[in-house]
């Protein structure tokens, strides 16, 4: 199976000549859930800014079925099959919820049905299409940021932290909502602070430490990994022996 999206020795800041990202190569292949992890400052943000566009890498490309974006803009990048859900501001507040999908949607005439997709998948949304999406709760809000990020229809679905700050409760649902949404055939290329969580659901993982590759292999491999346990799980492994992973 070749890659569907893939980043080769990317290296990308905010400031010129002081790299955040120093040679970071991921693949995601078609229908996969791919978690990045790593600890604050690692630069796992700073990778999906860059595959979407919101940053220019100073080097290295990036790729989607063969062809390059690096360079190009981000609703240039939209319309080639990539959404992307950021962190933070990630809903027009002083907007309803209908409001906040249509201005997602690239096909006027498919907008309605769109929108009902939407509710189909996010249930709490189709009850409340007039609420204003600033004055709902957090799991809430990221649950429109979601369907907005769907309604063109994405390939892939970029994902920042998608359970900061949420409760308990609204982790669960929004995981969920992930797996349902790769059910139906999207890629998910996530940036998650729950790493246990997110690996556990995940085909692939990269753990980036100081902006490089430091480990990869499958979800379930990272997380039976000691080392990996240690460094950047917060405590140890699933099971007593190491998997056979690679370190970068």
């Amino acid at each position: 199976m070749s890659a569907l999206l893939e980043t080769d020795g990317v290296v990308a800041g905010y400031v010129p000549d002081v790299p955040i990202l120093n040679g970071v190569s991921i693949h995601a292949e078609a229908g996969e859930i791919v978690t990045i992890v790593g600890p604050n400052g690692a630069g796992k943000s700073t990778l999906v800014k860059t595959i979407f566009g919101l940053l220019r890498p100073h080097r290295g490309s990036v790729r989607l079925d063969g062809a390059e974006l690096a360079g190009r803009r981000p609703h240039e990048i939209a319309r080639c099959g990539l959404g992307y859900v950021p962190q933070r501001d990630n809903v027009f507040a002083n907007l309803t919820v209908r409001e906040n999908l249509e201005l997602g949607s690239f096909d006027r005439r498919a907008t309605a049905e769109l929108i009902e997709r939407m509710y189909e998948l996010f249930p709490r949304l189709g009850e409340r299409p007039r609420q204003r999406a600033g004055s709902m709760s957090g799991g809430e809000r990221q649950m429109v940021a979601m369907a907005r990020a769907l309604m063109p229809e994405p390939r892939i679905l970029l994902v920042d932290e998608p359970s900061a700050g949420l409760s308990p409760a609204f982790v669960d649902v929004i995981f969920g909502k992930l797996r349902e949404i790769n059910e139906r055939g999207v890629t998910i290329v996530m940036v998650e602070q729950n790493a246990r969580r997110a690996l556990a659901m995940s085909h692939r993982g990269y753990v980036l430490d100081l902006g490089v590759n430091r480990f990869t292999g499958t979800g379930h491999e990272l997380l039976d990994d000691p080392r990996v346990a240690e460094l950047y799980l917060g405590g140890t492994a699933r099971v007593d022996a190491p998997a056979a992973i690679s370190e970068k």
